[in-house]
């Protein structure tokens, strides 16, 4: 028997289940790459369900339960008292979220004697210390490409709502008031601009092609420049550093993972350097921006707006200055995990997990790390603090 930790975010504020807005979601078979969605042997929940959530418990008590192995959930994972600390040492299994991540520090795999497996319901695994992982011969895996789709819809949503000021205007709606002018003086066409994309992988090549039909110029940033044939697929131009990219651009949605190199690659010098009105989107990682540089350029106008689900730290406390700062559409964490998004990544959890408790390979697209090497394609050794966003996101270039 395996006892299964899973760390999942808590369950509405009004309660489980919630009233479903659609009686279905859409079938998904394949990935734009070609590649096929999840597909373990069964499931045992209904796609569209809120199964992200403590009570959702990713739709995997039954199978669970049926093989004879314990599944704990919480959404309890901050301290030493924590369910999730107090239930780690004796885990074989640990699940979390990008959106709610438990921390797998070095020293808390250190006291997990048992821990076989950690898996990411979702893509972006940098919870987990990878070279700890190693260490212990703990295989990591996510479910690659699940929600990469869901993330790039969320950029472009945002980009809109920005350049269009759509949330002061419905907020004039809401308040009773109907002052078109108020809300007109900040709202701008969106065709025309220029639009920068950090990091082109999945995300970001996914951004650059849902905004193209909105006539706009594009241009990206990128490790290795992509084919010319994509690029003229795009309509995307090739821009080698993002400096050059920040000097250009009316939009710059952010698409990198965290490194040493993107840390705070947004900061008081390279806003500086940006067009007066700029705005910036951020889903990735929050400290791809300097939180408080992002707060002074809103306040003396040199941004026009900035959007994200991404905070540091996270969940951001309530008196994280971005909650407060004017021209902004934050939302929490949570562009990666729509219901359609969750419906594919549960699946792919299962499907993780039914490969390990059967001993057959895991898709090798999931692993990040197995069994003391580094897996996948741009998988990358970091180290990990609890509480601390971390080198590499998980989603791959």
């Amino acid at each position: 028997m395996a006892k299964v930790l899973a760390v999942l975010y808590p369950d509405p504020v009004n309660g489980y289940p919630p009233k479903y807005a659609r009686d279905s979601i859409p079938k998904i078979t394949h990935y734009p790459d070609g590649s096929t969605v999840p597909d373990p042997e069964g499931i045992d929940f209904t796609p569209g369900e809120l199964l992200g959530s403590v009570s959702g418990e990713l739709g995997l008590r039954k199978y669970l339960e049926s093989h004879g192995h314990q599944l704990v959930v919480t959404s309890d994972k901050e301290g030493p008292n924590s369910v999730f600390e107090k239930e780690l040492p004796t885990a074989d299994v640990v699940i979390s979220q990008p959106f709610w991540p438990a921390y797998l520090t070095a020293d808390l795999i250190a006291k997990a004697k048992n821990l076989k497996l950690a898996i990411t319901a979702g893509i972006g695994s940098d919870h987990v210390d990878l070279n700890a992982a190693n260490e212990h011969n703990i295989t990591v895996a996510e479910v690659t490409y699940s929600n990469s789709i869901s993330v790039a819809e969320s950029d472009v949503m945002q980009v809109l709502a920005l350049v269009r000021n759509f949330i002061p205007a419905h907020e004039i709606v809401t308040e009773g008031g109907w002052n078109i002018a108020d809300a007109a003086s900040r709202s701008y066409d969106l065709e025309g601009m220029t639009v920068g994309v950090v990091a082109a992988g999945r995300i970001g090549r996914a951004v650059l092609e849902r905004l193209k039909p909105f006539d706009v110029k594009l241009i990206y940033t990128q490790r290795h420049q992509l084919p010319e044939d994509v690029e003229k697929q795009l309509g995307a131009t090739f821009v080698p550093d993002v400096k050059d990219l920040a000097k250009v651009v009316d939009v710059a949605v952010l698409c990198a993972p965290l490194h040493a190199q993107t840390y705070h690659m947004f900061d008081d010098d390279l806003i500086a350097t940006m067009k007066r009105g700029a705005y910036i989107v951020n889903d990735s990682r929050g400290e791809l921006v300097d939180r408080d540089a992002i707060v002074r350029a809103l306040k003396s106008g040199h941004l026009a707006g900035y959007s994200g689900d991404v905070w540091y730290p996270q969940p951001a406390p309530a008196d994280h200055p971005w909650r407060t700062m004017p021209n902004q559409a934050m939302i929490p964490h949570m562009s990666g995990t729509s219901l359609s998004a969750q419906a594919r990544y549960a699946a792919g959890t299962r499907e993780i997990l039914e490969d390990f408790f059967e001993n057959k390979p895991i898709r090798p697209a999931y692993l990040i790390a197995k069994g003391g090497q580094l897996a996948g394609v741009g998988a990358k050794s970091y180290t990990v603090k609890k509480g601390e966003e971390t080198p590499g996101s998980g989603e791959k270039e």
